[in-house]
């Protein structure tokens, strides 16, 4: 009686196997990234007002990206606390965002550069006046100062440093510390954070020593407010920009 003989294919060698398993962890992440941007392109864009509140703080709004942001907060609904050193182009920013989107502004003149003086501390009782009573869910620190841009520390006018120093690092603490009260009280709020490449990316900045120096500080500052008030239901991000 024939019978029919069938040849068993033969068993995958142990290194290709090895290989497969290697090949896919290496492709994975890169799989969860890309299914992971997919699905913040294709979810609803969040309700800022019902997440967090119907006003936003932003300063240094009058150009750049700070004016971006404050249209687009205002292209979502919110009313806006404006806050920049000079009162015409925070004039025309706010006659703008109203023209365009008919929220609420208010607007706060301050030359964040003046904190520590008494011009500052008269400048931060009005950003406290504007902002008693508001639902202020979002804070957007903003405003900040490269200037003068690439030059031995040594070679710089020392209050150009100071000014950077204070725009950049005190101006951000202060106003974050006058606006997170309310937060904390409605348990809700975002505070946002312009910080930079320059002390993300990279592990240094010369010629640009003292704004690399300061960004720092701002990353720190987010990742450690962050953790400092998840818990009472304050968001709070560092954006990496430059």
């Amino acid at each position: 009686m024939a019978s029919s003989l069938r040849q068993e294919p033969a068993a995958s060698p142990a290194w290709f196997a090895s290989l497969a398993i290697l090949g896919a962890l290496y492709v994975a992440p890169f799989v969860f990234r890309l299914f992971a941007h997919l699905a913040l392109y294709l979810r609803r864009p969040k309700d800022l007002r019902r997440r967090y509140g119907a006003w936003a703080v932003v300063t240094g709004p009058t150009s750049g990206i700070g004016r971006s942001v404050a249209l687009e907060l205002a292209r979502r609904g919110l009313n806006l606390v404006l806050l920049d050193l000079n009162a015409a182009n925070l004039l025309e920013i706010a006659e703008t965002i109203r023209s365009r989107h008919g929220v609420k502004t208010k607007t706060v003149l301050f030359d964040l550069s003046s904190v520590a003086t008494p011009q500052g501390d008269e400048a931060m009782a009005r950003l406290r006046e504007a902002v008693e009573g508001l639902d202020v869910g979002v804070l957007v620190n903003n405003a900040g100062v490269a200037r003068p841009g690439a030059r031995y520390l040594h070679e710089a006018d020392v209050e150009a440093w100071v000014r950077m120093i204070k725009v950049n690092l005190w101006a951000v603490t202060e106003v974050t510390a006058a606006v997170l009260p309310g937060m904390v009280e409605r348990s809700r709020g975002a505070v946002v954070n312009m910080g930079s490449a320059s002390s993300e990316a990279i592990p240094s900045f010369p010629l640009y020593t003292m704004y690399a120096a300061t960004k720092r500080y701002v990353a720190q500052f987010s990742r450690s407010l962050y953790v400092e008030y998840r818990s009472k239901g304050i968001d709070v991000q560092c954006q990496v920009i430059d």
